[in-house]
């Protein structure tokens, strides 16, 4: 299983981007997928999670407001909604998962391979 996130790009200072990630690869269940972030020079950091079976969801302070994550239950897809954007903002944005790929596999943790989020004017 390989997760695909896609839709970063370079964005104005206030403007949006719809992140999107989901597994390319059937599934058998999920249980929570996530967002972390890496800017030049910093550690990945936390953005947001959601949790499959509750829909709970969790955001890292400097986004509550700002960032929305959301789901696809068909699609096994998580997205993330970045409005107001900053150039703190900068970093490649990397999804992140819980899943369990059939009835004979342990849920395991996967990565995506990250996708660019410029801020910039």
């Amino acid at each position: 299983v390989q997760l695909q996130a896609s839709g970063g790009g370079l964005v104005q200072p206030g403007g949006s981007l719809r992140l999107s990630c989901a597994p390319s690869t059937p599934i058998l269940s999920n249980y929570h997928m996530g967002w972390f972030r890496q800017a030049p020079g910093k550690e990945r950091e936390f953005v947001a999670a959601l949790t499959w079976r509750e829909a709970n969801t969790l955001y890292t302070d400097s986004v509550k407001g700002r960032f929305t994550i959301s789901r696809d239950n068909a699609q096994n897809a998580v997205y993330l909604q970045m409005n107001s954007l900053r150039a703190e903002d900068t970093a490649v944005y990397f999804c992140n998962a819980e899943i369990r790929r059939h009835r004979f596999a342990q849920p395991q943790e996967y990565w995506g391979q990250g996708t660019q989020v410029t801020v910039s004017s």
